[in-house]
């Protein structure tokens, strides 16, 4: 049984969703159809890259990762499919995929040429999943397309180091749906600068000097509940995919806000941290 993952913007109130699962029921004989997410905020492709960066390797090898976010064929953004640790990912060559590489090599990469006379508006419909079918099948990705070396790559997404290495300097590139604010800064790079020094985060309205094991941590459970100051609790912490998170231990955005919400952080607002 192939297994074909969905990562859009869509939503959940269109029929873009259903579509192509239906399309892609009538295009695979045989098929397990996962939803990584359809809540990407529109045309967000640093959203998308890592969500799906840090979700395919949970999939089995041979996985075929449909990608439906700014997914229109333009002449700057070409249609392509990736073989990449023995998965398969389609959609446009818009910074998606090399942010998922993270300066490692694909070892397929082609360019979809399948559509030459086809115009649509809807191309993960009518051009991916007629891919994936193919691909499903134990196809050729030389049939489908021509051999393509160079994937876009977005500037100004990566933390940059000053030039006294005393502060790295990054960015806010998620909000997951608790508030948490996630950056760009991983753990690797906060390591090999930080030696032995102590350090500030600063980032909107806050500043932290402590980066816990986890949310749990930053609370001592010695003391009476009622003498742990738990709420509102500003918390930094090494997700589980090594990125930097800001958040506020058991938040709530509904009730009485999010780490975004309260620190004044969005979509790539600055975050440094000052080594001493």
């Amino acid at each position: 049984m192939s297994i074909v993952t969905l990562t859009s913007d869509f939503g959940t109130k269109d029929y873009f969703v259903s579509s192509t699962k239906a399309a892609i029921i009538n295009e695979i004989k045989s098929v397990n159809i996962i939803d990584i997410s359809h809540q990407i905020s529109p045309f967000n492709i640093t959203e998308a890259a890592y969500i799906l960066k840090n979700a395919f390797k949970s999939f089995p090898i041979g996985s075929i990762h449909i990608v439906g976010v700014e997914a229109e064929l333009t002449p700057e953004n070409k249609h392509v499919v990736m073989k990449f640790e023995d998965h398969f990912f389609i959609g446009a060559n818009n910074g998606i995929f090399s942010m998922i590489l993270e300066n490692k090599k694909p070892q397929e990469l082609y360019e979809i040429n399948i559509h030459k006379n086809l115009i649509t508006s809807f191309p993960v419909l009518e051009v991916f999943v007629k891919v994936a079918g193919h691909i499903s099948r134990g196809g050729s990705l030389a049939v489908i397309g021509k051999k393509n070396t160079a994937l876009k790559e977005l500037k100004n997404i990566n933390p940059v180091i000053n030039s006294n290495n005393d502060q790295i300097l990054g960015s806010v590139i998620y909000i997951d749906n608790y508030g948490n604010v996630i950056t760009n800064i991983k753990k690797e790079l906060f390591l090999d600068v930080k030696k032995n020094r102590n350090y500030t985060i600063k980032a909107g309205n806050i500043k932290i000097n402590k980066i816990n094991d986890s949310y749990s941590s930053a609370i001592d459970f010695s003391k009476p509940k009622n003498l742990r100051n738990e709420d509102g609790k500003k918390i930094a912490i090494f997700n589980k995919a090594n990125h930097l998170e800001l958040s506020i231990y058991k938040s709530n955005p509904l009730t009485v806000g999010s780490a975004s919400t309260l620190f004044g952080l969005y979509f790539r607002d600055p975050v440094s941290i000052i080594f001493e």
